[in-house]
């Protein structure tokens, strides 16, 4: 079964396109990571799987229901973090988990839910003097009532320190161990790196890869950074190393060269340095990161990637579905 399944989905706004042609699957019980900068759509995708904006073509299924037709009914099985998630001001932290306990009709212990993200202590306090951790904290909490079968959580350690950014990589992972499905967007790409079954990069609206972080490494190809750590090395020492077959950039960070380069390149890499006189104290190598293959893929240097960047009409659009949230619609959302 699938948890959530666009097919050609197209979103426009006016002149705008946010979302274009759009076909994505998150099976049941997956943990999927979706990524992409600034105005790539990710907002407006969110928005139409909870059915607060609806497709301009295409068919949006969540949970094995029409998302158009069955949106209620989704969201009642549904936990939510929204992104920029505003609090009411007067009401307490219990409070807000107590309307989430009501809204979704269960009988779950607030108390327990607060314990669970660490808000027990804080629980009486008016949520306006909460800070953007805690706030964040208290809509997780929230968004855990009922035990949803989905969970979908946009930017969901934003504010986080590093602490709290573990205690969410926890709830998340123990989420998925009980059989929930997570959909998440982040910024942080070590969270996605640590706790993802799967990647999809979404670039101009478009889903530009999809897969797990080590397939999307194999897509784009086997280059690797090399760090070599060298006594006093002269410029004509770098030249030689930049040129060799296979290296794709160098670069000097005091007694440290940085070396991109194929896998069958590095022996040579070393060989040229010591030709070159240099003193090589010490190498090791390290694939490449999940931001490398973000950047790849969003700047044009992945397999089937053309380059041309976002769009500033995509970053408009989806920049003005963030902001233009307010208070009662945020907990509202939540508490669904």
């Amino acid at each position: 079964m699938t948890a959530i399944e666009l097919r050609g989905v197209t979103k426009e706004f006016a002149d705008v396109t946010a979302v274009r042609d759009l076909d994505l699957t998150v099976e049941d019980g997956e943990v999927y990571g979706f990524l992409g900068p600034n105005g790539a759509g990710k907002s407006t995708t969110i928005d139409m799987v909870l059915d607060l904006v609806r497709p301009t073509e295409g068919t949006v299924r969540v949970l094995g229901q029409d998302a158009t037709a069955d949106g209620v009914a989704i969201r009642r099985r549904t936990g939510v973090l929204p992104d920029g998630f505003s609090v009411y001001d007067r009401l307490s932290g219990r409070k807000h988990v107590e309307f989430a306990v009501r809204s979704k009709e269960t009988d779950d212990d607030p108390d327990a839910l607060l314990e669970r993200v660490g808000l027990l202590g804080d629980a009486d306090r008016k949520a306006g003097g909460y800070s953007k951790g805690m706030r964040q904290r208290l809509a997780l909490a929230m968004a855990l009532v009922g035990e949803p079968d989905l969970l979908i959580l946009d930017e969901p350690s934003s504010g986080l320190d590093p602490a709290g950014a573990k205690e969410m990589r926890e709830i998340v992972q123990s989420e998925a161990d009980r059989g929930a499905t997570v959909f998440f967007s982040s910024h942080i790409l070590e969270q996605v790196d640590a706790v993802c079954d799967r990647v999809g990069i979404l670039r101009d609206g478009e889903l530009v890869a999809e897969d797990s972080v080590e397939g999307l490494r194999e897509a784009v190809g086997s280059e690797e950074t090399l760090e070599i750590a060298v006594g006093d090395a002269d410029a004509a020492a770098t030249d030689a190393v930049r040129d060799l077959d296979g290296v794709t950039r160098v670069d000097r960070d005091g007694n440290t060269l940085v070396v991109s380069c194929a896998d069958d390149a590095k022996t040579r890499v070393i060989a040229a340095l010591e030709d070159a006189g240099v003193v090589v104290r010490d190498f090791h190598t390290r694939e490449a990161s999940l931001e490398d293959l973000f950047l790849a893929y969003t700047e044009g240097d992945a397999p089937g990637v053309d380059g041309s960047g976002g769009s500033s009409d995509a970053d408009d659009t989806d920049a003005d579905d963030t902001d233009d949230t307010d208070a009662a619609t945020d907990a509202e959302e939540v508490a669904r």
